[in-house]
């Protein structure tokens, strides 16, 4: 726990101490309808990885807007720092994969991609 604050410590990178480790999963990227134009791509969190990530954020305390968990993810050799947003629909979590991350890995919109991610303390 953080020094008097009952909430877990994160290392110097941030990542959160007392959180499971990285949860890996396969996921197809998907085009949010209502932003087609722009092209904003997604993966959604299969459920028990949204279980987990839903329990490490509890753990750290009040959340970031839209009830956004901060992460750490990476798709092939690509790692960034990002947050994954509830979506109402599937109940899981969904994250968000910028262009340039698709770019790096030749990957767009109905391809199945690995990802890993990792909570961090905010």
């Amino acid at each position: 726990m953080g020094a008097g604050s009952g909430r877990p410590e994160a290392d110097a990178a941030g990542i959160c101490n007392a959180c499971p480790m990285e949860h890996t999963f396969t996921a197809d990227l998907w085009l949010w309808d209502a932003r087609r134009s722009d092209t904003w791509t997604f993966v959604t969190v299969p459920a028990e990885v949204s279980e987990a990530i839903e329990d490490a954020a509890d753990a750290l305390g009040p959340r970031a807007g839209f009830g956004s968990v901060k992460v750490q993810a990476r798709i092939g050799a690509t790692v960034w720092r990002t947050s994954v947003f509830p979506d109402s629909g599937s109940g899981c979590f969904v994250l968000p994969v910028k262009k340039a991350v698709r770019e790096a890995n030749g990957v767009g919109p109905g391809d199945e991609v690995e990802v890993t991610l990792e909570v961090v303390a905010g």
